[in-house]
């Protein structure tokens, strides 16, 4: 049963009640108040997506237009005097300028000068700077912290190339002997050992571990520069119908922020993925080792026939750098056991190999310093990665680029 409730203000309109003297909503609240919460939600689904689209896009020009990635006998290489300009996902934008050589060094190589120890370093997107500005990586910062530190003039000509993993880094070497190098230096990430025996993303089959669709080699360039970039989101291809794949990616780049989250959610990948941080190889990741294995063989001996010292750099990626950052990690994982195999293969080829993830033991948080989704060093992360290589170039590893003669309040300077 309902009442008047006369104890309105004068003027308004009574209100219904129960008989408990509960006041009972109109009629046009019932539909006002669902329309107002759904209209909550499209305006917050709505500011989101914007967002996403507006910081968590890709351009409409990439790193690809600067790359010949159809050359099986080269593998990806540079378009000499080429720029272009990219944006991807949790990056700003970024402009790559290719040398006369086709190569993100920042100069033209000449002759060599009288007394300049010359380093020519290759590798594939961490050692070129990927997604930071030249001067920023660590292939630039590098060379002028080598002279302060050691007294000689250093200079560092990088032919680094994305997509330069294991095998193309092999078929392109002879452009690393033509330098007529002082020292070979080559940077290894974990991408370069699970790519390895990859040539291109436009050829088909040129991975042995490696499957992909008739329909993918007829896709336009852009189509599948970007199938490709899409793959290496862990996990957000899943959820991009729903909500789109920048809002995929933003969501997935605020909760990385989360060491622990982040660790516990990498190590949940399928083996090909994650399959590196594990205490024993699996035979798929053997496999890997086993390709690289034969690359690395290769590379060394063409070094070994031109009588130039040789260093592999191991730089480690988000999920090491976190784990061993926190000194945790979970019984079946070990963040160091990749590079004990890689140590094993470069040494038993005659080459030097140097380490730097033990560094990362002292850098709180380490994963911050590394894009979250993307994975690749952001301009602090170049400038540790840089400081590490320094301590372990000049550390006695490689007998030319020896500190310890310099006088201890020199090297505590970090000269």
């Amino acid at each position: 049963m309902q009442s008047i409730d006369i104890g309105s203000k004068p003027g308004s309109s009574p209100r219904l009640t129960t008989e408990c003297g509960e006041p009972k909503l109109p009629r046009r609240d019932f539909f006002l108040l669902p329309m107002i919460c759904l209209l909550t939600i499209f305006l917050l689904a709505g500011s989101i997506k914007w967002i996403a689209l507006h910081h968590y896009s890709f351009s409409k020009t990439l790193i690809a237009k600067c790359v010949v990635l159809n050359d099986p006998s080269t593998g990806p290489r540079g378009i000499p005097n080429c720029v272009c300009w990219e944006k991807v996902p949790e990056n700003p934008g970024t402009e790559y300028r290719f040398n006369r050589d086709g190569y993100r060094a920042g100069f033209d190589l000449g002759p060599k000068q009288p007394g300049t120890y010359r380093i020519v370093m290759t590798g594939s997107s961490f050692a070129m700077g990927h997604r930071v500005t030249r001067e920023e990586s660590f292939a630039a910062l590098l060379p002028g912290k080598l002279s302060s530190r050691t007294g000689r003039s250093i200079e560092l000509y990088n032919e680094a190339m994305a997509w330069g993993f294991a095998h193309p880094t092999a078929l392109r070497f002879k452009d690393v002997l033509a330098a007529k190098p002082d020292l070979i230096l080559w940077v290894i990430d974990p991408l370069d050992v699970q790519k390895s025996g990859f040539v291109s993303p436009l050829l088909e089959n040129t991975n042995p571990h490696h499957t992909s669709s008739d329909a993918d080699s007829t896709r336009s360039l852009p189509a599948r520069f970007l199938t490709s970039f899409k793959s290496r989101l862990k996990g957000v291809n899943g959820g991009q119908d729903i909500v789109g794949m920048e809002t995929a990616i933003m969501l997935r780049h605020w909760i990385y922020r989360s060491q622990s989250i982040y660790v516990k959610s990498w190590l949940m990948e399928s083996d090909d993925a994650a399959g590196y941080l594990r205490d024993q190889p699996s035979p798929l990741w053997k496999s890997y080792l086993q390709q690289f294995d034969l690359d690395a063989a290769d590379i060394e001996e063409q070094a070994k026939a031109a009588g130039i010292p040789f260093v592999a750099a191991y730089v480690p990626d988000r999920a090491q750098a976190a784990m061993i950052s926190s000194g945790q990690w979970p019984e079946g994982y070990n963040p160091y056991k990749l590079g004990d195999e890689l140590r094993a293969i470069v040494e038993s080829h005659g080459g030097t190999y140097i380490d730097i993830s033990s560094g990362f033991r002292t850098v709180p948080m380490a994963e911050q310093y590394f894009i979250p989704v993307d994975g690749h060093p952001n301009p602090r992360g170049q400038s540790i990665i840089c400081d590490l290589l320094l301590r372990e170039l000049t550390g006695g590893a490689v007998p030319s680029l020896n500190a310890s003669g310099l006088p201890q309040t020199a090297l505590a300077n970090g000269k």
